[in-house]
């Protein structure tokens, strides 16, 4: 019964971690914020990665806590938007300023590694 009952809990678990996964990220609205002045951060993601979910959570938490900063998240099998990054993994962060790329990491969930990387962008 305690290994069904577990189980049953890491369904659910994973389940609320895939359904916060959106494509938040339009060129549009991509290029509206760098042309405002903005940091911009994207992150990729998948359906089934649970580093994904954590790395998002570490994100939407950031948006509140910084000013300035855009965020934008896509599903890394969309091939258009992951090309045009040229992303091949999900879990990759990338914050972009004045319209570069200034920094890019695969795989990074540290809250303190991800906000140290958003200071230095700002």
């Amino acid at each position: 019964m305690k290994k069904i009952l577990t189980f049953i809990f890491c369904i659910f678990v994973f389940s609320l971690n895939v359904s916060a996964k959106e494509t938040t990220y339009n060129k549009l609205d991509f290029n509206k914020a760098l042309s405002d002045g903005k940091v911009v951060i994207v992150s990729s993601w998948i359906k089934y990665c649970t580093s994904c979910a954590s790395q998002m959570k570490v994100l939407n938490k950031a948006v509140k806590e910084f000013d300035n900063i855009e965020y934008f998240a896509f599903d890394v099998t969309n091939r258009e938007i992951a090309q045009s990054f040229n992303v091949k993994y999900q879990t990759t962060l990338l914050i972009f300023k004045d319209g570069n790329e200034i920094y890019r990491s695969i795989g990074e969930t540290s809250k303190d590694l991800i906000y140290k990387a958003i200071k230095s962008s700002i």
